[in-house]
């Protein structure tokens, strides 16, 4: 229904007239950063090399795959999704900051750095401490400084203040995520480490040849094994540098008995191939390779990227979050949580005409299943709501829904109600 002109008039807002201009500055705002403090940061000079660029690649693939809240049936299929705190964090808004996805992403960067990460559940609507059937309303990665038998101090972020606090919370309240490829990347002298040294030892060689120093030798018509010949020979080292430095061009006189030889490079050393065969060896260990990075990769190459290096730290998230965040009764309930990745992100246009034949006509997915998966509006037709092979003629009464979509409409009805 449309407002009239005198109702648009009374209700209409504009964030430029509509406020005191000074209302903001007469109140307490809390603490103000010129960048977000709740990003994270990661160690060890990282953020100057290639691992930052693995290790933000592995995160956003991650970050990628579903992870829901869901209800499964007897034969740990899943029924329906359930709408509850937990899958409202992992899918649409984790905290005030973040979304679900960029939550999972600062997770596993976090992880992957640290060698271990703890999601907190900050807001609650009961207290954990108290019991265990409680919904968790936002959550926020956190830092582990100390470990005790039943608890962890953890440093968070709290949004309220906008500074970080440490934390002293119980290990059943908190889900802790070891990164699965500890030993190759976190480990003090894992491939990865070593790898981290040598690019740090590679950025100081390349710093020192790069700092402006023209290398001279420069040979003098006298011995100077005198200590009165040591100085004339630093006094006339002295002056041609005086000369370089203060002349317009960089231009210095010597005398015509003096020899200046210049270093055209300095000493070889083979830290660069120490990298690069580092660099060979991470790749090949945590199973991720060079034509992954730059979107070259193949659909073999993918499959054993997804295989060996996602599912398992997504399946180490889940695993940790049902463990943790699900009690035994929920479980009881059927109710878990699982991943989905979708299998026709990696596959060609070419190629999706026959799969959707191949799949429509062995009644695997609906037409409208298809129609999303391509990107169109799904059709009003209820025939392209069932599982039927549009290429044999079907009698009337097989337009009746099916058994099993009954089943799966009382499977769909809650089970708390």
């Amino acid at each position: 229904m449309e407002l009239s002109i005198t109702d648009r008039m009374k209700h209409a807002f504009n964030a430029f007239m509509n406020r005191d201009p000074t209302a903001y500055y007469n109140r307490n705002l809390g603490s103000s950063y010129s960048i977000r403090p709740d990003r994270p940061r990661l160690s060890r000079g990282n953020e100057r090399s290639i691992i930052t660029a693995i290790f933000n690649r592995i995160a956003m693939d991650v970050a990628a795959i579903d992870i829901m809240h869901c209800r499964l049936d007897e034969n740990n299929r899943f029924i329906e999704k359930i709408d509850s705190g937990l899958n409202n964090c992992l899918n649409l808004e984790a905290n005030v900051d973040q979304s679900g996805r960029a939550f999972i992403q600062d997770a596993v960067m976090s992880m992957l750095d640290e060698g271990v990460v703890a999601l907190v559940p900050v807001d609650t609507d009961l207290n954990p401490a108290s019991t265990d059937s409680y919904d968790i309303l936002t959550m926020r990665t956190g830092k582990i400084l100390e470990w005790y038998p039943a608890h962890v101090k953890v440093r968070l972020y709290n949004d309220r203040t906008g500074e970080k606090e440490d934390l002293i919370l119980a290990k059943r309240d908190v889900a802790i995520i070891e990164n699965p490829l500890f030993a190759i990347v976190n480990e003090p002298n894992s491939t990865m480490q070593r790898l981290m040294r040598k690019l740090s030892l590679l950025d100081v060689t390349d710093e020192q040849t790069a700092s402006g120093k023209l290398d001279l030798i420069i040979q003098l018509p006298y011995v100077v094994k005198s200590e009165a010949r040591r100085e004339q020979a630093n006094q006339r080292r002295k002056d041609i540098e005086q000369q370089l430095a203060e002349g317009k061009y960089g231009i210095a006189y010597t005398d015509g008995t003096e020899k200046i030889t210049q270093l055209n490079r300095s000493v070889e050393n083979n830290l660069m191939k120490q990298v690069e065969y580092l660099t060979n060896m991470v790749y090949s260990q945590i199973g991720i390779t060079q034509s992954v990075l730059d979107g070259t990769a193949d659909e073999k190459t993918m499959l054993n990227y997804n295989n060996r290096t996602v599912e398992p730290i997504v399946s180490a998230i889940v695993d940790e979050l049902k463990r943790k965040f699900l009690t035994k009764t929920a479980r009881t309930q059927l109710q878990s949580i699982s991943f989905f990745r979708d299998p026709f992100k990696l596959v060609p246009v070419n190629d999706i005409a026959e799969i959707a034949d191949k799949f429509t006509r062995n009644e695997i997915m609906t037409s409208n299943e298809i129609r999303q998966i391509v990107g169109m509006k799904p059709s009003n037709d209820p025939k392209a709501d069932q599982l039927i092979n549009s290429n044999i003629s079907q009698a009337k009464e097989d337009n009746v829904p099916s058994e099993g979509n009954e089943e799966y409409g009382e499977g769909g009805k809650s089970q708390n109600e």
